[in-house]
């Protein structure tokens, strides 16, 4: 049986149902909500660089086709990269995720908008007291617990608390009173699921090779999923993501005896059918890989129950990365090739044309 990994990390993947149940008993649902109502747009962006970005993919296709504002998912790295291109028209409302609230995307992100969108409100949602993001002036803010500040290099109940908070303030099929309640459960959930998580990856054998796959929400759920594998074994484990559908065409070329593949099981019914099929295929056609159909203890919306899927990548990724002699909270160390807080990016500015 594989030794556990005594790390930073291992500790904040464990913290996340005591987080989820504090914070979501805290979290004014309500009062959030009418300030969101009262900046009067008709599209929220949701922004962010790397897993901060997945937040928002998650949210966006989660709740897509509701009534109200359209939710559009667009990576703060795009946005800086060509500010013009994306920066204009009507006002929108941009809520930004960042775990430390100091990266250089982030920053980025504010100054393109003071130059080219001053009107557009801002909500930024960070893990970081002390952050840019939480003192620049023009925002409203919302901070998470320190608990969230993953000391570790992966994102791991950052993530997930974010995402928790930014589906509280824009799910309309969520009734505001209910919101602690749905944290509760879902913290319910993971205790009930993270003791079967640790002895899979204790008992599973070390892939080659990892694939997760999902529909709708769950797809970007699959994407922060394969992200936590490549970054913890500081890419010795290779690990790609795709929708259910989209991975017939050419990703399934990834897939050889030694790779493991997830399927991120959704709960909507004609989206399941597609899942199953998939599934009996990959079954058949790859006999040495071993598929994995993993199961929640009940039935949520496929947004929600992203956070309880990735926090199993959470667990596998970090068993594996300790098992490859890593160091779980800096899987780079030495290195200098990648950092906990993105580094060498410099900002240019930005100029109104």
């Amino acid at each position: 049986m594989t030794a556990l990994p005594q790390t930073a990390t291992w500790q904040e993947i464990n913290a996340q149902p005591a987080i989820w149940r504090s914070w979501g008993a805290e979290l004014d649902i309500a009062g959030l909500r009418a300030w969101i109502a009262a900046q009067g747009v008709d599209e929220i962006w949701l922004c962010g660089a790397g897993s901060s970005a997945f937040i928002g993919e998650v949210v966006a296709s989660g709740l897509a086709g509701q009534d109200g504002p359209s939710l559009r998912a667009c990576a703060s790295t795009d946005i800086v990269a060509r500010p013009h291109a994306h920066l204009r028209g009507g006002k929108r409302l941009v809520i930004s995720f960042g775990r430390s609230g100091n990266s250089a995307e982030s920053i980025g992100l504010l100054d393109a908008m003071d130059a080219l969108v001053p009107d557009w409100p801002r909500l930024n949602i960070t893990c970081n007291a002390a952050s840019h993001m939480a003192r620049r002036a023009g925002c409203n803010v919302i901070v998470l617990p320190e608990a969230c500040h993953d000391a570790g290099f992966a994102m791991t109940s950052s993530f997930s608390t974010m995402l928790l908070t930014a589906l509280s303030l824009l799910d309309m099929a969520l009734p505001a009173q209910m919101g602690p309640a749905r944290w509760a459960a879902l913290a319910d959930d993971l205790d009930a699921l993270l003791p079967q998580y640790t002895a899979r990856a204790q008992t599973m054998r070390r892939p080659q090779r990892a694939v997760f796959l999902g529909s709708g929400a769950l797809t970007f759920a699959a994407r922060e999923a394969a992200l936590k594998v490549m970054e913890l074994s500081a890419g010795q484990i290779p690990a790609l993501w795709d929708s259910a559908l989209g991975f017939r065409h050419g990703p399934k070329s990834f897939v050889d005896g030694g790779t493991d593949i997830w399927l991120l099981a959704s709960q909507d019914a004609h989206t399941a059918a597609y899942e199953r099929d998939l599934a009996g295929e990959l079954a058949q056609q790859f006999p040495t890989s071993t598929l994995h159909l993993p199961a929640l203890p009940r039935p949520h919306t496929d947004a929600w129950a992203a956070p309880l899927y990735v926090a199993l990548a959470q667990v596998l990724a970090a068993v594996w990365s300790d098992s490859l002699g890593l160091n779980v909270d800096d899987p780079f160390a030495g290195k200098g090739t990648l950092t906990r807080v993105v580094a060498n990016v410099r900002l240019y500015p930005v100029v109104a044309r």
